[in-house]
C-alpha cells in the first residue's frame, strides 16, 4: 500500500461503502464528528447500516441527517442524546438499540482494533446489562420485540466482572485536527474523544483532516492514531476545517468592568 493515502475527497472517501455495512464514527456529541465525511455517505445512498458511535448526532445535524433518511437499522451507542428522531424510531420500533456503557463501548471498539476478542469489566454487573433483557428493539405498540442476551460473569480478584465482546466493523470513519499524508493523526483536546478507539475498530478507516502535512512532520511522541490504522485521509479545505458546530449555545451577560 502507498504511504501517501489522500484522496481526493468526501465522495471518494466513502464510495466504497455498502448497504449492510457496520461503520465506526467518532465524536462525542457534535464535538470531532466527521462532519464531511458523514455528508457524503449520505449522498451515497448506502442503508441497511450499522453505526456504532457514542450518539447519533442531533435532529438535523452529523448521524442524525443517516437516521432521518432511514439509512440506518442498528446503533449501538452509549447515549441516545439530544436526538428526538432517535428516540422516536427506537420507541416506534423502527430501529434496533444496543445501549452500551459509555466506558464499555469505548474498550469493545478500542479492544476489536487490538485483535482481543472479549474482556471483562465490572461495570454493568448485577444490572440488565450483565443479566439481560434491556429493549433492543420494540414493537410498534411499544412492547419489546428483541431483548439483550444475559452475558457471563466471573470472579477476577473478588470482583465480578462481565464479559463484554470487542467490536470490529467494515469501516470508521473519524476527524483529526492534523494528519500526515501517511495517516498518521492528532485530535485536539476533547475532539479526540471516541476517534481513536473508532479508527481502531475499523478494517478500513476513513480520516478527514483539518490540515494535511508531509510524512515525517508529525513527531512521532506527539501521533494520537498510528498510521498503520489508516486507510484513507481526506484534506479538508479551510472554510470546512473551520465548520463546527455545538449542540447547545449558553450565554450570559459580560459584566461591566470596574
Amino acid at each position: 500500500m502507498s504511504l501517501d493515502k489522500v484522496v481526493g475527497g468526501p465522495a471518494e472517501a466513502v464510495a466504497g461503502i455498502r448497504s449492510g455495512s457496520s461503520v465506526a464514527v467518532g465524536g462525542f456529541g457534535l464535538a470531532g464528528i466527521p462532519w464531511f465525511l458523514i455528508e457524503a455517505l449520505l449522498h451515497q445512498g448506502a442503508d441497511d447500516l450499522t453505526i456504532v458511535s457514542n450518539n447519533c448526532g442531533v435532529d438535523g445535524a452529523g448521524l442524525g441527517l443517516l437516521l432521518e433518511h432511514r439509512r440506518i437499522s442498528r446503533v449501538i451507542a452509549s447515549y441516545v442524546g439530544e436526538n428526538k428522531e432517535f428516540a422516536r424510531q427506537y420507541l416506534a420500533g423502527e430501529l434496533t438499540v444496543e445501549l452500551t456503557p459509555q466506558g464499555t463501548l469505548a474498550e469493545r471498539l478500542r479492544a476489536g482494533g487490538s485483535g482481543i476478542g472479549a474482556f471483562y469489566t465490572p461495570t454493568g454487573v448485577g444490572t440488565l446489562v450483565s443479566e439481560g433483557g434491556l429493549p433492543w428493539r420494540h414493537h410498534p405498540d411499544g412492547t419489546v420485540a428483541l431483548a439483550s442476551p444475559p452475558k457471563e460473569v466471573r470472579t477476577f480478584h473478588g470482583k465480578e466482572m462481565v464479559l463484554e465482546e470487542s467490536i470490529v466493523t467494515d469501516t470508521a470513519l473519524v476527524r483529526a485536527a492534523v494528519a500526515d499524508r501517511a495517516g498518521n493523526c492528532v485530535f485536539h483536546a476533547a475532539a479526540r474523544n471516541f476517534n481513536p478507539a473508532a479508527a481502531m475498530a475499523g478494517r478500513f478507516t476513513v480520516v478527514e483532516a483539518e490540515r494535511v502535512v508531509e510524512a515525517g512532520e508529525i513527531h512521532p511522541d506527539q501521533v494520537h492514531l498510528p498510521g498503520v490504522f489508516v486507510q484513507s485521509v481526506v484534506a479538508l479545505t479551510p472554510e470546512q476545517a473551520a465548520r463546527k458546530d455545538i449542540e447547545k449555545r449558553t450565554t450570559r451577560a459580560r459584566r461591566e468592568a470596574n
